[in-house]
This record gives structure tokens, sequence and C-alpha cells, in this order.
């Protein structure tokens, strides 16, 4: 799994990595990749399992970090910029995975990101910032606000670790995107449900 990130790190896409690359990278022979995976799209999958326990832990920093709910949006781009530059290969191999020719893998991470919106969705619920919101609307703003922030990661993933003007740029322009997505929520009346006074 290391030396596929690494193969990706380095520019090469996963899709287009075969068995005898990645256990040479490995420094392994091919029949000791059998013990541990049946094909690459189980390296796949593997990986984003992982990606997953990055993502969770992503999320659980931004919630015992962020106390005041005006800070949640700067504090949670801030700690997925941090995330995405110490786990770089990682969201390469996200990024190429959610346009990739395996429908395995596209499939898993697109679940992860699912999941992400859910407990976003439970964290909104539980610091009571949405409840005027009906559960089918704010799983729909969730959605968005994942959405973004994937999308934010392909400007990421762009410029240099070493740019911070740009890194700073990127950061500010998420946050600005998270901020309208929410003006437009604490707007939007959802179907059925009287607004609040």
């Amino acid at each position: 799994m290391t030396a596929a990130l690494a193969l990706v790190g380095k520019g090469r896409h996963f899709a287009s990595l075969g068995i005898r690359e990645v256990t040479r990278q490995a420094g392994v022979v091919p029949t000791s990749f059998y013990r541990h995976f049946r094909n690459m799209d189980d390296l796949g999958l593997q990986l984003v399992d992982e990606l997953g326990l990055v993502l969770r832990k992503m999320m659980r920093e931004a919630r015992s970090n962020v106390l005041q709910a005006d800070k949640l949006m700067a504090e949670s781009v801030a700690i997925f910029v941090s995330h995405v530059e110490a786990n770089r290969s990682f969201f390469f191999f996200m990024a190429q995975g959610l346009a990739g020719e395996s429908r395995a893998v596209q499939d898993a991470i697109r679940s992860e990101m699912r999941f992400f919106a859910s407990e976003l969705a439970n964290d909104l619920r539980r610091m009571r910032m949405v409840d005027h919101l009906s559960d089918g609307d704010l799983e729909l703003t969730c959605d968005l606000v994942v959405r973004s922030v994937a999308f934010s990661l392909t400007d990421l993933l762009s410029v240099s670790p070493d740019d911070e003007f740009q890194i700073d740029q990127i950061k500010q322009r998420t946050t600005r995107f998270l901020q309208l997505i929410f003006v437009g929520a604490a707007h939007w009346q959802s179907s059925g449900r009287p607004r609040r006074a």
C-alpha cells in the first residue's frame, strides 16, 4: 500500500499501476502481493479504508478544536489543508479515484464522502446550527459542503507544498465557499417547515 501511494505521489495514476510495478517499488516478489490482495482493485479498496481513517481523524480534530460555531468553517478548512499537506499521496489517490477507471474504488470513495457528509450533519444538529432545515435539506447542504471541499482539493494538490501564499488563498476561498453555502442554508425554508421569527 505504501509503495502504491509512493508511486501515486510521484505522479503515476493509480489506474495505470500494475502488480509487478507496485511489488518492485515495495521490494518484494509479485507472488507476495497475492498474500494480501486479490488484485489492484482490492489494494485500492484497502487504500480507501485508510483514507477513511484519515478523514475521520480530521473530523474528530475539528470537533475537539472548535468550541465556537462561527470558527467552525475556518478551523475545519485549516485542519483539512494540514491533513492534505501531511498525506498528499493519499489525497492524490482520492482525487484520481473519484474519476478513475475502477468503479469499485470510485464507489468506495463516494461512500466515504457520504459518510463524511452524514457525520457533518450529525455535528450540525448537535450544535443546533441548522434546526430550521429538514433532514433532507440538511443532507443536501452537507453533501454540497463535502463536494466543495473535495473540489478545492484539486486546487490544493496543484500547488507546491512550499507555496504558502497560494495555499493561504485556497484556504480563504474554500472558507468563503462554505460561508456562502451556510448563508444560503440559513435563509432556506424547507418545505412544510415554518420559518422561525
